[in-house]
């Protein structure tokens, strides 16, 4: 949109503020809210703000920076409609005050991938699938941690979820969000909303929108919304498995598909999946986030752990679905270990980055493994080449600091205050007493 249909569709829906977003480094959403009477001002001059408080940005002696909104993103705000204060938003992009891009700005790193596909001729497309789990609030306002349903995968239910997540849907089309398939997840109180693929800066855009939009359609219900990755010991986590494609410039062939080719798979595809097979265990450190990442990439529940590739296998790591003939757009690869604690705009960027760089040396993929890994032993593992991902949250951090291509496409302010962050995030938790360590050790020594 330009400025004009943006300041007119505002007027249209009496809209009367605006949310201008952005991320922190770690995918943690932040907003400026304007009045409406600034938005004209906000396009034309941006929007100046404070970063010296923001997670992994500025020093306080540096702390001027602006946003400047991306006009295609401008949607206005379904649940405030009606209401005295309608509100829209719009996401920026961070630029220090001399007019350059901010180095840290999570948009900007992905931004600047997108870039050198591009110039290599290439369109970088994703569908990320985010799954989430809804939770009960006490009487007293406190998070419960039963989930409010005992139902399972694709379970057909009567209870509110079903309805829920039906207004979930609603909202996100009147955001301009094209949603493709609603359904229960396999854990209890688990659920997702899948929408259709798109260009991946798109794709991170509507990642933030949805994350907003259905925690706030949770709180009509007095449910939270959330997308840690293993909220409840026992059962599945969430996961974001993301599904990757590469067309031409014009958007019109997938350079990924080749009728003649293994799963009609091209030799691009393979480059490229080679590369993220490569990468995987420094691209942890950006796809799986947090300490709680690790409790859902165990073994047994589902959770892909082992660095392999497969059609049928829902084992192994990337897995390559199958489609219907005569739809060769459709083919794609999935990667299936990100977790929806992840920036989306820096999780975009590492994997593309790792299948590039896939290509760019034509990596060889290794042989697919088709078995269902889960039931190999080590040895057997071992003998057929398949490593796994990393196992803790450091440990993935110690693979960024050796990886130059992942750190290069993070870029050095980036690898640094994630990893000063996360470091400290670590040091907290190894010194934390947990309650399983109370109930295991308090009577016993």
């Amino acid at each position: 949109m330009n400025k004009s249909e943006v300041l007119s569709l505002a007027k249209e829906q009496k809209v009367e503020f605006i949310n201008v977003m952005f991320t922190d480094l770690l995918g943690v959403m932040k907003a400026l809210t304007i009045p409406v009477s600034k938005l004209e001002d906000a396009i034309d001059s941006n929007v100046w703000f404070d970063g010296s408080s923001i997670e992994g940005f500025a020093r306080i002696s540096e702390s001027d920076m602006y946003l400047k909104p991306d006009l295609d993103t401008f949607t206005v705000i379904p649940w405030s409609k009606g209401s005295r204060a309608v509100t829209a938003l719009i996401i920026g992009d961070i630029y220090m005050p001399d007019g350059t891009p901010f180095e840290g700005d999570p948009r900007g790193i992905l931004k600047r991938q997108i870039k050198r596909a591009t110039d290599m001729g290439y369109t970088f497309n994703t569908g990320p699938e985010l799954e989430f789990f809804l939770f009960k609030r006490g009487t007293d306002g406190t998070l419960q941690t039963l989930p409010h349903d005992t139902a399972g995968y694709f379970d057909q239910t009567t209870d509110i979820a079903s309805e829920i997540r039906k207004e979930m849907s609603f909202a996100l089309f009147e955001m301009g969000i094209d949603v493709e398939a609603l359904h229960h997840e396999v854990a209890m109180g688990q659920h997702e909303i899948d929408f259709k693929y798109d260009k991946a800066l798109r794709c991170a855009d509507i990642v933030i929108i949805m994350k907003y939009a259905l925690k706030s359609i949770a709180m009509k219900y007095d449910l939270h919304c959330t997308f840690m990755p293993k909220p409840i010991a026992g059962i599945n986590g969430s996961g974001m498995h993301v599904h990757q494609s590469l067309f031409s410039p014009d958007g019109k062939k997938n350079l990924m598909h080749d009728k003649d080719g293994e799963y009609q798979l091209s030799a691009l595809a393979k480059h490229y999946i080679a590369g993220q097979l490569k990468h995987i265990r420094a691209m942890n450190a950006i796809l799986n986030p947090t300490v709680n990442s690790y409790k859902r990439l165990v073994v047994g529940y589902e959770a892909p752990v082992y660095v392999a590739w497969g059609q049928r296998n829902r084992s192994a790591l990337i897995r390559i679905p199958r489609i219907t003939k005569g739809r060769e757009k459709a083919v794609r690869a999935e990667l299936r270990c990100p977790d929806p604690s992840a920036n989306p705009y820096l999780a975009f960027a590492v994997m593309l980055a790792a299948g590039l760089d896939g290509i760019e040396n034509k990596l060889p993929a290794p042989a697919p493994v088709e078995e269902n890994i889960f039931e190999f032993t080590d040895e057997t593992a071992a003998a057929r080449g398949i490593t796994t991902v990393a196992k803790s949250l450091m440990e993935a951090f110690d693979e960024l600091q050796k990886d130059s291509v992942i750190s290069n496409a993070l870029g050095s302010f980036c690898v640094e205050k994630l990893t000063e962050a996360k470091r400290a995030e670590w040091d907290s938790y190894r010194m934390s007493v947990t309650q399983w360590e109370l109930d295991r050790y308090l009577e016993v020594y």
